[in-house]
């Protein structure tokens, strides 16, 4: 390959980096053709950008990028699959249900979610567990509702109270 074309595909890399918040490292080695296209169909039906590079070249998008990333380096042995996304947790969803119909393959090797970094197949689990920005909203704003419904409920009752009180006592003035 030319060094031209190495560079193109750096920077090219680089742009995916700083597009997607979260990136997942897979090991590619096992796939068959048939199992990479199912998993190349999966991957866009779930809205996740899967990128087949060499390691040399992403190591070096890395190192062009801000942050520390020697942990995802060490990951990066044989055949890699990166997987983009914009949801942390799609694509560890993802891989656990394909792992599933396909014997365990492909593995996770490390992942960048959440500007944390998991190293290891066993971290599946956790990255799975991973709230997105969106649900957490949503579970603030429902703790948040459910709060401001009982302040209200409260409110309505003293005002009953209040009503009725003065309702009986008007009554007896007369």
């Amino acid at each position: 390959m030319k060094k031209e074309d190495k560079g193109l595909i750096i920077d090219s890399l680089v742009e995916q980096l700083k597009n997607y918040p979260h990136f997942y490292i897979v090991d590619m080695n096992s796939l068959n053709s048939v199992v990479t296209s199912d998993l190349r169909r999966e991957c866009f039906k779930n809205e996740i950008k899967l990128q087949v590079v060499k390691n040399t070249l992403f190591e070096k998008a890395l190192d062009k990028v801000e942050g520390d990333f020697s942990a995802i380096k060490e990951t990066l042995v044989g055949p890699t699959g990166i997987m983009f996304c914009n949801v942390a947790n799609a694509p560890a969803k993802m891989l656990k249900k394909f792992n599933k119909a396909n014997g365990g393959v492909p593995a996770l090797k490390s992942a960048y979610a959440e500007e944390s970094i998991y190293v290891g197949a066993d971290q599946l689990e956790t990255l799975c567990a991973i709230k997105s920005k969106n649900e957490l909203i949503a579970e603030v704003v429902a703790a948040l509702e459910g709060q401001i419904q009982g302040v209200i409920g409260a409110l309505d009752s003293g005002a009953s109270t209040i009503h009725g009180v003065l309702d009986t006592l008007a009554e007896k003035g007369e």
